[in-house]
Parts: structure tokens; sequence; C-alpha cells
């Protein structure tokens, strides 16, 4: 969850309770504009003291209380200070975007940063546990690089953009129908939970492009997609595709 005003956050950390969460994430890491200029996302950063209240606060609740940020918002050496203030927080798990906001995701993530990150964590709260983000492209890697850097978990972000597969437990290669049959499964969630949460259908189309990169006719798929006005409109389009297309064909994500 995110915003900048405590006592909101004392308020939904009880009705989380009570509605059976367990746990809670704040989000101190979100770089888009319109959040970190108001000083909320990653722009806490610049408001250490707000966002120690901010978690203070969410611990009303009862529940874990975990972070997600950045190393800093202009450089990487804000790090140290900024990280021990978390720290200071007294948090079940700190997740850590190895770039600063200013860096969104433009350069590669500073692993060569764990290290001191850790020896940070031992010192002042060895009981938080430590997870790591920033281009880790599936749940393999991902597990490998946890073992390498001894952290005790890993994030996946920008991965499932560019392969829908990516918490498999070994990666390989998948058919095009896979890879239509997982979109139809999102469009059976999005329909199911659409019944406890109104949602308009135009917020599925940006999530169209994941399942239809590399197929054959990608381009043309995509655009129709793009047009449909319901799941029901969706479900059809790709039923006329998958009868015309090759299902032996392959795709490398």
């Amino acid at each position: 969850i995110w915003g900048d005003k405590p006592e909101q956050f004392r308020e939904t950390s009880i009705q989380l309770a009570k509605m059976g969460f367990k746990g809670i994430d704040l989000n101190m890491g979100c770089p888009v504009a319109n959040v970190a200029k108001k000083g909320k996302g990653s722009g806490l950063i610049l408001r250490p003291d707000v966002a120690a209240e901010i978690i203070q606060a969410t611990k009303a609740g009862g529940l874990p209380v975990s972070v997600k940020t950045r190393l800093g918002y202009y450089e990487i050496d804000e790090w140290k200070d900024w990280l021990k203030h978390v720290f200071e927080q007294d948090i079940a798990n700190l997740s850590i975007h190895l770039r600063t906001r200013k860096e969104m995701s433009k350069v590669d993530a500073h692993w060569e940063l764990i290290e001191a990150i850790k020896n940070l964590r031992d010192e002042i709260a060895p009981n938080t546990l430590l997870t790591i983000n920033g281009d880790i492209p599936d749940r393999k890697t991902g597990l490998e690089l946890a073992e390498k850097y001894g952290i005790d978990g890993v994030m996946i972000g920008r991965g499932i953009f560019h392969n829908p597969f990516v918490f498999e437990k070994e990666p390989r290669e998948h058919t095009s129908k896979e890879l239509l049959d997982l979109l139809r499964l999102h469009l059976s969630l999005f329909n199911k939970y659409e019944k406890d949460e109104i949602r308009q259908f135009k917020s599925l189309r940006r999530f169209f492009k994941i399942y239809v990169r590399g197929i054959r006719g990608a381009s043309e798929l995509r655009h129709q997609l793009m047009n449909t006005q319901s799941i029901a409109e969706a479900r059809a389009l790709l039923d006329e595709f998958e009868a015309q297309m090759d299902e032996d064909v392959k795709i490398e994500l």
C-alpha cells in the first residue's frame, strides 16, 4: 500500500488485519513522477521522518510490516543513511530495488552493493529479512542469485512483462497455444474477481502484448485484441486465431 498520511496507514492496517491479510508491504519505491514528486512512493526517501511514522503507524494492525524501496532518490551513495533508517524501524522484511529513483530502470542494478547492505542489516536489524529486486529475469535465475549472494529472497517485477512463464521452476520453450491458454486463464481470473471489485475491461488491454509477443501474426492479433470490448469478445478472437495457427510453433521467451 502507498501514500503519505500515517493515520490512514494506521486505520488501513487494522482493517486489513480484520480482513485476514497475513502482512502489509509498504511502497516506498515507486518512481512514477506523479507519485514520487508528491512525497509518496520513492518520494518518502526524501522524507525519512514521515516514512518512519508510516511504518510505526502500520504496526497498529498487529501484522508483519515490510517495506519495498530503492537505494536512494538522486544518488547511489544515499543508500547507507536511508537503509540504516529503515532497518532501525524493526520491520519484518526489506525489499530493495537496486537502483535509485533517478535511475528508474535505465541502468544495470547495483548488485555489487549487496554485501555492504547485508552487513548493515546484520549490524542493525539481524532479524529483518532481506529481499532483492532488479534485473532478475526468471524464478530459476532469482533462486541462483539468492544462493550466490546469501539473501533471503528475490522479487521479480518487469520480468513478468517479458515472459508470462517467469515463475516456472524450469524455464523452457512454450508453444503458441500455451501462451494463448495462459491468456485465457488471465481472462477467466479477471472475470471471476470482477464480481468482488468492479474493474473496467480496458485495464486488461495493457497485458495482451505479454502473451502474444513472438507468436506468428502477433502484430495483427494484438491490434485486434486492443479493440475488443469484453471478455467474451476477447475469447472469441483467441479461438478464431488459434483455429488458424500452427500448434507446433514454439516461442523462445
